[in-house]
């Protein structure tokens, strides 16, 4: 009963502190900040920046990470996945599903500390690959809309509007998340950035091989002249061409990337079940000795991960 009563508290901070740290950010603060990831290539803080850090915890982790490459890499993949956390809330996020998925893990597994262990790895991996599906997604939905984009910005240049204007007028008129990078955009040139740099950035918070294709026309054109609307209006048709292409094959080959997919997560899930339901069962696997054990793994992971590589390599078909 009192086992109950103090992780239920444990829990009950945990969650608190979560609310605290994703409360704590204004909306300026985030765009400021936001700005500033991209602006100084030295990754040097702004005032706003220290004044956000309004929590201790965070503020400790973010000193010590911020200015590493991995606190690159991390702030990078945050702002390529639209998410509204610092790089400091991010590892105290991992931290929290770490102790979250072990804590319920360990209850699970009949208080196994190998039960516990299984659960601290996938809450582990939990945030990282919400990350990574939210800029796949982010990523699609950017690549399908930037057809409309050139279309509005040729049309625009074409009635006389600057470069900027055009610009602007995407970032009002189109939906997200096309509208919320070219208004940023828009805000950089503003404070006195280049538009060189400005598209740079873009490029760098949106790695789409279509859209380095127009931020390349449009510097390019910028230093030696000619007409952009005709050379975007080109590469419109090229890059309309290429997502209908490829839509086609990602439908044709959908089967085969979900059955590799689905084929080989089953193993996985089918250990993590049986271990929870009948560890005995499974530890019936040690009794030949540590290496019949380990080459037992190994052939069976080598089995699994070729056959999903083999399956995922017939349906990459590059357009």
């Amino acid at each position: 009963m009192y086992l109950i009563i103090i992780i239920g508290g444990i829990v009950l901070i945990i969650v608190l502190l979560i609310g605290v740290i994703v409360s704590s950010n204004s909306e300026r603060v985030l765009v400021e900040k936001r700005l500033s990831q991209y602006l100084d290539d030295e990754g040097q803080k702004t005032g706003v920046d220290r004044q956000a850090q309004n929590s201790v915890l965070v503020e400790w982790v973010s000193r010590r990470v911020e200015k590493t490459s991995l606190g690159d890499r991390v702030a990078r993949s945050l702002s390529r996945a639209d998410l509204k956390f610092k790089v400091g809330e991010y590892f105290v996020l991992i931290l929290v599903t770490i102790l979250l998925g072990g804590l319920v893990a360990w209850f699970l597994g009949n208080q196994h500390p190998i039960s516990a262990a299984i659960g601290a790895i996938g809450g582990s991996m939990a945030p990282g690959m919400y990350v990574k599906s939210q800029q796949k997604k982010r990523l699609q939905k950017f690549n399908d809309q930037l057809s409309d984009m050139l279309n509005l910005m040729v049309n625009g240049l074409r009635a006389g509007y600057s470069t900027m204007q055009a610009m602007e007028a995407i970032s009002k008129e189109l939906p997200p998340p096309i509208c919320d990078e070219f208004r940023r955009v828009i805000q950089e040139m503003q404070i006195g950035i280049p538009m060189e740099t400005a598209l740079d950035n873009l490029l760098r918070r949106i790695p789409s091989e279509d859209l380095d294709f127009v931020v390349t026309a449009i510097n390019v054109q910028r230093e030696v002249g000619g007409n952009l609307s005709e050379i975007l209006d080109n590469i419109s048709f090229t890059i309309r061409e290429r997502v209908r292409i490829k839509g086609e094959v990602r439908v044709l080959t959908s089967q085969v990337r979900t059955s590799g997919t689905v084929l080989s997560l089953i193993p996985f899930f089918l250990v993590l079940i049986l271990w929870f339901l009948n560890p005995e069962y499974l530890m019936a696997v040690t009794e030949g000795g540590p290496y019949i054990t380990a080459g037992i793994i190994c052939v069976v992971l080598g089995l699994i991960f070729t056959s999903y590589f083999i399956m995922m390599k017939i349906a990459d078909i590059e357009v």
